[in-house]
């Protein structure tokens, strides 16, 4: 779009890799590192008029495998960053997440539907209430200090390049099955999800925070087809021709202690699509279907 861009990033759960020519563009900056790094935050956020912070300790597996970290980074990090874009006068897009919602049974959610949440003691929902913090901590810097801000609360966001080492199901799915290895699900399947592209995200995101009638407004970015695990292993093993079969695994045996399911997880994007137009553009099967032409280029 013609923006100089700067990029702050640990590479956790990324490679500097995937930013290809980017690296050689005289509008554009990487400086590795934390956003729990304070001084270094301020130092990228230096002279910049729009923050888009996208940073932060996610994924079921990390959570229970790393919560306090998680939470830590989530909270801390985003602490720092808003307090960076105060200093600059910048304004901010926080990256939240469908997890916010917990595990509410009324469904399609929309952006003021209910948190439901199961207890404290079950780890699972430490990135939950950090989130949900992290937009609130906003709100309150809104009011006190004139922080302009839009928030996205993204629902299974997937696409080429995505990591499955911390339980993404997409990414697992089509590695195993373009190897022809047992797909594995994790409880009986029946639990119903919907991915969106990023691609489709990406250009919602764009959408909405360039639109001055969104700030200080939370939005749902995800896709249309609502699918469960099962199917979505099934779909996945005929988009990709694999002779793969489906293994179910237990939760006991997926996770570390502190798991609680979600049985459904549907957005309502009717906020999103009625101020600003958009719409995803990517089919399930054209999602699954890129996923896999990224990882055969690869191999």
């Amino acid at each position: 779009m013609g923006h100089s861009v700067v990029v702050l990033d640990d590479l956790s759960t990324g490679s500097k890799n995937n930013l290809g020519k980017l690296t050689s563009s005289k509008n554009f900056e990487f400086m590795e590192g934390s956003i729990l790094d304070a001084s270094l935050v301020k130092k990228a956020m230096s002279g910049v008029s729009n923050c888009f912070h996208l940073g932060a300790g996610l994924g079921v597996q990390r959570i229970l495998e790393r919560p306090h970290e998680t939470l830590k980074t989530n909270l801390v990090g985003t602490e720092n960053v808003v307090e960076a874009a105060l200093a600059s006068g910048a304004k901010m897009f926080l990256a939240s997440t469908s997890e916010v919602y917990g595990k509410t049974e009324k469904q399609p959610l929309t952006e003021d539907s209910d948190r439901v949440l199961g207890s404290p003691n079950i780890l699972r929902w430490a990135y939950s209430e950090a989130k949900a913090i992290d937009e609130t901590l906003l709100e309150m810097f809104r009011q006190s200090d004139g922080l302009r801000y839009v928030v996205v609360r993204f629902f299974n966001t997937v696409g080429p390049r995505q990591s499955g080492d911390y339980g993404m199901v997409l990414p697992r799915f089509v590695s195993a099955a373009l190897a022809n290895k047992p797909v594995r699900i994790f409880g009986d399947g029946s639990q119903s999800r919907v991915f969106a592209h990023v691609r489709d995200a990406v250009d919602g995101v764009l959408k909405v925070f360039f639109d001055a009638r969104a700030e200080g407004q939370t939005f749902n970015i995800g896709g249309e087809e609502e699918v469960s695990i099962r199917e979505l292993a099934e779909r996945v093993i005929s988009v990709t021709g694999s002779s793969s079969r489906i293994e179910y695994v237990s939760y006991e045996d997926a996770y570390p202690a502190g798991f609680e399911e979600t049985m459904r997880r549907v957005p309502d994007t009717t906020k999103l699509r009625t101020l600003t137009g958009w719409k995803p553009k990517y089919s399930l099967d054209e999602i699954i279907k890129d996923i896999e032409n990224y990882f055969r280029s690869k191999s």
